[in-house]
């Protein structure tokens, strides 16, 4: 029983490197459109632009499909949803995978 809860718990605590999706390096050169607002590593000095950078993958691609599904409004949604519409889903995992690696 104890071989079991431990192969359980190995198996869950490698679940989010194993689910990951997004290539990093294929990233970094997609964000040289978001340098202007998020900085170059994704650290913004500006306070009206959120700090990219440590944040959560899935939360940060979530985002962009919410932006470039217009399911997002106010404040910069509008620039957002034009600066990734011409995004693909792959581009946009890249993209969380490269601001996700950096840190805050």
């Amino acid at each position: 029983m104890l071989k079991k809860v431990l192969a359980g718990a190995l198996l869950i605590s490698w679940a989010p490197f194993v689910l990951a999706k997004g290539d990093a390096q294929a990233g970094e050169k997609k964000a040289m459109m978001c340098v202007a607002c998020h900085g170059a590593t994704g650290k913004s000095s500006v306070p009206l632009y959120p700090t990219l950078a440590g944040q959560s993958q899935e939360y940060l691609a979530t985002s962009l499909h919410a932006y470039k599904k217009g399911e997002r409004s106010g404040g910069q949604a509008e620039i957002m949803k034009a600066y990734v519409s011409g995004l693909s889903d792959e581009d946009i995992e890249n993209l969380a995978a490269y601001y996700a690696a950096q840190k805050p």
